[in-house]
């Protein structure tokens, strides 16, 4: 008795990890680069008003080196200038422009977010933002929440704004790759979302690193997290940092 030959055709089958090929979208997630300036690289106003440091400045070019060989359809970022600005070299690299998106925003921080006040030297301003991020890093990581500042962005909202930007971008390139830039906040509340877990910040993200996520149709999958091998390359990262 004969009996029927199963058909084997892949085209058919489900593909379990996104392939590009089968229409999945691959998102590389990137924090910015550096922006913790010198005095003499100071500007006016808070720690959004700064701009690439200049190790930030050659992290973005490590960043671009990295993705050199990377096919990218889009580049989105936060509106946040050293956002922007760590995008910029990989964007002439790839001949994109750099589309910024206002709710890949990092979390709104309430009263850690002030500016210097009037008067403040540029030696003191650089030294109050590596002080306020050392406060802002502390909390973070011993908490894994921020519900302990004053104004601070409620988690609901955050996960809320950041999901919903990511699933537009996602609708608009099925079968592509894209490079979006954020912060470590951001990109630790819309990962944690992914993941189900419960704290906002679950890993400290390193200037420039890329964690990378599939997604296809309400399917979501992590594949890689906080790869710095770029700056480890280029001596820009060691172990004892």
């Amino acid at each position: 008795m004969n009996s029927a030959t199963p058909s084997h055709d892949e085209s058919q089958q489900p593909d379990p990890f996104m392939s590009l090929r089968h229409g999945g979208v691959e998102l590389y997630l990137v924090r910015h680069a550096d922006a913790l300036p010198d005095a003499d690289e100071v500007a006016n106003g808070g720690y959004d008003a700064q701009a690439l440091s200049a190790l930030g400045r050659r992290q973005a070019e490590a960043l671009a080196d990295r993705l050199r060989a990377i096919s990218l359809a889009a580049i989105y970022t936060s509106p946040m200038a050293r956002a922007i600005q760590t995008a910029g070299p990989t964007a002439v690299s790839h001949e994109l422009e750099v589309q910024p998106v206002e709710e890949l925003r990092e979390i709104a921080l309430g009263t850690l977010e002030s500016d210097a006040p009037a008067g403040t030297t540029p030696e003191e301003v650089s030294a109050l933002l590596r002080t306020r991020l050392r406060e802002i890093a502390t909390i973070a990581v011993s908490t894994g929440s921020w519900e302990s500042i004053p104004g601070a962005e409620p988690s609901a909202l955050l996960r809320a704004r950041l999901t919903s930007a990511m699933d537009r971008i996602i609708a608009a390139h099925p079968g592509e790759r894209i490079l979006i830039v954020s912060h470590a906040g951001a990109i630790n509340a819309y990962l944690a979302a992914l993941l189900g877990i419960a704290h906002d910040y679950f890993f400290p993200t390193a200037n420039t690193s890329i964690s990378v996520v599939r997604a296809q149709g309400e399917r979501r999958m992590l594949f890689s997290l906080n790869d710095i091998a770029h700056l480890a390359q280029t001596g820009l990262f060691s172990p004892r940092d």
